[in-house]
């Protein structure tokens, strides 16, 4: 088969540059489906046949790397257009990037877009207005995860694991486990840990959050914003219902 122009050739890359060719980003340390995704930004619609060819990857290899992005919903097949005679068969399929994929390239040109508006925002309105943005921008999160536990009941522990559940659906790979004090809320993925870096408030807020829809008060102990590898809020196991006011407290493990 006669491959695409610019499939085949990239020189393979370890750091990428601002703008620099998504071509040239296709290097061989790269996470596979980043560069398959890399290669569908570029070329747009690709066989699996071109993009196993211009990857080194065996036609099951570059299968299951397709079959999980279509489940996942990053691209989706189509027929392939042929112009002019079509031999015998039927059209190949070619694989395309969703919307979803697209975005999914750019995370960290909207995080600093993110940044900027943020910086612009606590440079005009002062730490109280950055407070403020991200106790609006959590509302909605409490909201829709306050509906998906109502059948939780009143302990905190299981409030914690119906709360994981609700955090998992919105994209925070989170889990609850009980220790010998108390309880423990760990997410292992943030979608604003980029931003929260520099701005904690998103982390506070989030952390009030947590402690109103457990009912009780809760300690975050590490942020992935602040280099660690999961967030994690402890639950101290405690009698009686849950605080007024602010019931949030913040231990830092690097101190």
């Amino acid at each position: 088969m006669k491959k695409a122009a610019g499939v085949s050739g990239h020189r393979p890359a370890t750091v990428p540059v601002a703008g620099q060719p998504a071509s040239d980003v296709v290097g061989a340390d790269l996470p596979t489906r980043e560069r398959v995704t890399q290669l569908l930004l570029e070329q747009g619609a690709t066989t699996a046949a071109q993009l196993g060819s211009a990857l080194g990857l065996s036609p099951a290899a570059i299968r299951r790397h397709l079959d999980a992005m279509l489940a996942d919903g990053d691209v989706v097949a189509r027929e392939q257009t042929v112009r002019g005679h079509r031999g015998r068969g039927r059209p190949a399929k070619v694989f395309v990037l969703t919307d979803a994929g697209r975005v999914r390239c750019g995370t960290h040109h909207y995080d600093n877009m993110a940044t900027a508006a943020l910086r612009w925002i606590a440079r005009n309105g002062g730490s109280e207005a950055v407070e403020a943005f991200a106790a609006e921008q959590v509302s909605a999160l409490e909201a829709r995860c306050r509906s998906a536990m109502e059948d939780a009941g009143d302990d905190p522990l299981a409030r914690a694991e119906a709360l994981a559940g609700a955090l998992t659906a919105e994209g925070y790979a989170a889990n609850a486990s009980t220790i010998a004090s108390g309880g423990q809320l760990c997410q292992h993925h943030c979608p604003v840990a980029h931003v929260a870096a520099e701005f904690p408030q998103l982390c506070e807020a989030e952390t009030e959050v947590i402690s109103r829809l457990v009912g009780t008060h809760v300690q975050r102990l590490a942020t992935i914003a602040h280099g660690d590898g999961v967030c994690t809020t402890h639950i101290p196991a405690q009698p009686g219902r849950a605080q007024s006011g602010k019931t949030v407290t913040t231990v830092r493990t690097d101190r």
